[in-house]
């Protein structure tokens, strides 16, 4: 197992399981302790930041480091392989004295996608916001090269796109704070992974829109108060933004067919969102939106998300009308990455799914939340376990909302190791169904999927 970083301590996202591993590895025929259900058969795949050289910890932030994205394999109630590959940008081959990866790179980054990864229109991408071009991967993790599309996206992308389950189609609203000072745009990729529309939205400023929300009406605009600073950027800092207390919070709601002119603007409470867990449209014609919300962000924590203070689960309920929302708190712990079944996205729902992030201990649980009931359940992988975003699998032919599992990884900080974890979703107190031993330690990092072998099949 790869040990963890002897980087200074100044910088918390180089620190302890924040801190990248070097080795790219294979491994097969992984332990399983436990029984994997027969049903899942495909990947389970996780992007994050994990830098392929020395940095300097004093200006280096979790959001600039190298992709790497980590995966197992399934089948027949096996564990058949783990890998960890990096995902391939220019900085990566410039590192490794090789040519550049293929494909177009419209806005000449040196950095590649390090944040998200799934499978859409028959193929694996992983994906980066800010501009970043997504790159495809094959099965296997090797990079293939830079994927726009088809040779349809215009420009950026972005690490958060939403499917809708009904029309297949993919959803994304993307920035480029060096290209675009002035704008953001929604992008629409059908189902065949050809970008099929986009609207330029004006902004007063550079916002950094990390997320989406989607509702049959509606696509959500998250237009809050992290911006860039110029004098950070002229200033060399690879990451530029940063709390502006006057610029206020809002969110757009633009109808799916509409343009920038459509979009009802609402007041919401200032602050920031990274992720929604889900939203969808009300009978009476008003809009639910469930979010992590944070006080502040990259105030006085210029180098990553959570030295200025850390999320609660709220719902804002937004009526287009009157342009108000009212705020309800569901859950004032913390919650983060939070996911729901995909079947239902955009659409009512009743459990959600988070990770309890502890930046002071390797302690995270697992929770659910009945979104109904209000009740709320925690599943706990015990002291120095510390599990990351919980991925919903949905048990084939079910019909019941949570019926299904969880899957995620899990760092032991006991023993500095890492393990791939399946849960019961309809039963958390059933403890783990299976667990795979994985080869080495698998970083902090942020977003994955996963991918069925009928979304993206093996050679």
């Amino acid at each position: 197992m790869t040990a963890a970083s002897t980087q200074p301590q100044a910088n918390r996202y180089l620190a302890g399981n924040y801190a990248p591993v070097r080795d790219e590895v294979t491994a097969f025929d992984l332990e399983v302790i436990g029984e994997l259900p027969p049903d899942l058969n495909g990947r389970y795949l996780r992007n994050g930041p994990n830098p392929i050289a020395d940095v300097d910890p004093s200006s280096h932030h979790w959001f600039i480091g190298d992709g790497m994205v980590h995966g197992i394999r399934l089948r027949d109630g096996k564990a058949e392989w783990y890998r960890n590959r990096y995902v391939g940008s220019k900085h990566v081959s410039d590192v490794r004295g090789i040519p550049d990866i293929p494909g177009r790179n419209w806005n000449n980054s040196g950095g590649g996608p390090n944040t998200n990864v799934g499978g859409f229109a028959g193929a694996t991408w992983a994906m980066v916001e800010a501009g970043g071009c997504p790159v495809e991967l094959t099965y296997e993790l090797e990079t293939v090269g830079r994927n726009d599309f088809f040779g349809t996206l215009p420009g950026a992308f972005t690490a958060h796109p939403k499917v809708d389950p009904t029309t297949g189609e993919m959803h994304a609203m993307v920035y480029a704070w060096a290209e675009w000072l002035d704008h953001i745009q929604y992008v629409r990729v059908g189902a065949d992974g050809r970008v099929n529309r986009t609207v330029d939205i004006p902004l007063p400023g550079m916002s950094m829109v990390h997320d989406i929300s989607i509702t049959d009406r509606y696509v959500v605009v998250y237009d809050q108060p992290v911006l860039v600073d110029l004098d950070l950027a002229f200033s060399g800092r690879s990451f530029p933004f940063r709390w502006f207390d006057d610029y206020g919070n809002r969110i757009g709601l633009m109808p799916r067919v509409g343009t920038a002119a459509d979009i009802v603007w609402i007041d919401v409470p200032v602050g920031y969102v990274f992720h929604p867990m889900n939203a969808y449209d009300t009978p009476d014609g008003k809009v639910v939106l469930d979010v992590c919300f944070y006080d502040r962000m990259m105030r006085d924590d210029m180098l990553g998300p959570f030295g200025d203070s850390l999320p609660r689960l709220v719902r804002w309920e937004a009526d287009p009308k009157t342009r108000t929302v009212s705020v309800t708190t569901i859950d004032d712990n913390v919650n983060e990455f939070p996911r729901h079944r995909g079947a239902l996205t955009g659409k009512p729902y009743r459990y959600g799914y988070c990770a309890q992030v502890d930046t002071d201990s390797m302690h995270w649980p697992t929770v659910q939340h009945d979104l109904v009931t209000g009740t709320r359940t925690s599943f706990d992988h015990g002291p120095g376990r510390a599990a990351g975003e919980p991925v919903f699998v949905g048990r084939p032919g079910s019909t019941e909302e949570d019926d299904g599992w969880l899957v995620t990884f899990v760092h032991d900080g006991n023993t500095d190791s890492a393990e791939f974890a399946v849960l019961d979703a309809q039963d958390l107190s059933r403890g783990y169904v299976a667990r795979v031993k994985l080869p080495q330690r698998v970083p902090f990092g942020f977003h994955g999927n996963w991918v069925s072998d009928r979304m993206h099949s093996p050679a």
